[in-house]
């Protein structure tokens, strides 16, 4: 018995709230009451010890995780391949915040809570498979391209800020040339301003160079991967392959989660108000 209940006829919800190191769960029955809180670690032990322990209290409607793209994607993984009903749940808003204060039990009660009132239905992403893959490389890409402009803003400002011998040397100098041209300058020992603004150009049109080669591998690879996940996709009009995984990533192993958000956005009006249905 567990508060007076059986165990096996009570129908269980557990909210889970994941941190780096430790995931905390509590647990609810069908009425909302309270049964019970559990602290794991987040291993696969730790996610095989949450599961038995949520077993214990009855049978398991759902689990609702926190987010499901960071510390929880583990246990959603470990859960899914079990069998069991994952829901993702957003974290509580500011103003909850202020009002209760943070507290991991505290918040997996409340993910519970949204699952057994229906408030979060959203099937997390599985985060795995080629999707997944798609993913990592087009985030590595991106902090490739972020990286490289960077990179481009600071020879400009080095060079508007460098002596003028060297300034007036690349003034003539058009920018898509810009790299490859500071590539072979040729600093000599730094002993002089002049020198080391060029070793500084030198230095850094060769960090573009190396992530020009970079984001060209990443892109390749890719192109790849999305022709062979979603080949009807990219035969789309208008649809390319940096759209088409923007598509895929955002909806993960999941296609029904862009039909649901579709469907939502249409029965909404302009303001983000319900619009009326005929």
């Amino acid at each position: 018995m567990v508060g007076g209940r059986d165990p096996q006829s009570a129908h269980v919800v557990v909210g889970v709230d994941t941190d780096k190191d430790e995931h905390v769960a509590v647990a609810i029955d069908q009425l909302g009451a309270r049964l019970s809180e559990h602290r794991v670690a987040t291993t696969t032990p730790g996610y095989a010890d949450l599961e038995r322990w949520s077993c214990s209290l009855g049978e398991v409607r759902a689990f609702g995780v926190e987010g499901t793209g960071a510390y929880d994607a583990g246990l959603s993984r470990f859960l899914t391949s079990r069998g069991r009903t994952v829901v993702e749940v957003n974290r509580p808003d500011r103003s909850t915040r202020r009002r209760k204060g943070k507290s991991d039990p505290i918040d997996a009660e409340m993910a519970a809570r949204a699952v057994l009132a229906n408030l979060a239905h959203s099937t997390p992403k599985s985060g795995g498979g080629k999707v997944e893959m798609i993913r990592m490389l087009r985030c590595t890409r991106s902090s490739a391209l972020k990286a490289r402009t960077q990179a481009l803003n600071q020879i400009q400002a080095f060079i508007v800020t460098a002596p003028d011998d060297l300034r007036e040397s690349l003034r003539g100098v058009t920018a898509s040339k810009l790299v490859s041209h500071c590539t072979r300058l040729r600093p000599g020992e730094l002993a002089t301003p002049t020198a080391v603004a060029k070793h500084t150009l030198r230095s850094l049109s060769r960090r573009c160079h190396q992530l020009t080669v970079e984001i060209k591998t990443l892109g390749k690879e890719l192109c790849r991967l999305t022709a062979h996940a979603a080949p009807a996709l990219l035969k789309l009009l208008g649809v390319g392959p940096d759209t088409a995984a923007t598509l895929l990533v955002t909806a993960g192993s999941n296609p029904e989660f862009t039909r649901r958000t579709g469907a939502d956005r249409r029965h909404r009006g302009p303001n983000g108000a319900g619009a009326a249905r005929s």
